[in-house]
């Protein structure tokens, strides 16, 4: 386990709540409390506003294109906004929060 998420490495999401996700999301670190990524539809930014292992993603925007997947992108955005702890093992990065849900992120 690692005692911050490391900087400039991008993560992939590879499941979601338990299940495999298949759809493009990643999420991406700077180390300086800014985080970026990729959504099922746009690009999108934020400012992490706790300190490793606690997780509060503050001040998210994103682009504003559409596709077909708005619905899974709003689901992606509230979960990714209800995580309250990280973790980092082995390359992958875990997202939770206090009721049992889920984001886990894989690095290339």
């Amino acid at each position: 386990m690692s005692d911050q998420i490391p900087s400039n490495v991008e993560y992939a999401l590879v499941e979601m709540n338990g299940a495999a996700y298949d759809g493009r999301v990643t999420i991406t670190f700077d180390g300086d409390g800014r985080v970026a990524g990729q959504a099922p539809c746009n690009r999108y930014f934020g400012q992490v506003g706790a300190t490793y292992p606690a997780f509060a993603l503050n001040s998210v925007g994103a682009t504003m294109m559409a596709c077909d997947a708005l619905d899974a992108e709003a689901a992606y955005f509230a979960a990714l906004e209800s995580m309250t702890t990280a973790e980092v093992s082995d390359g992958t990065l875990t997202l939770s929060n206090d009721v049992g849900e889920t984001l886990v992120f894989g690095a290339p």
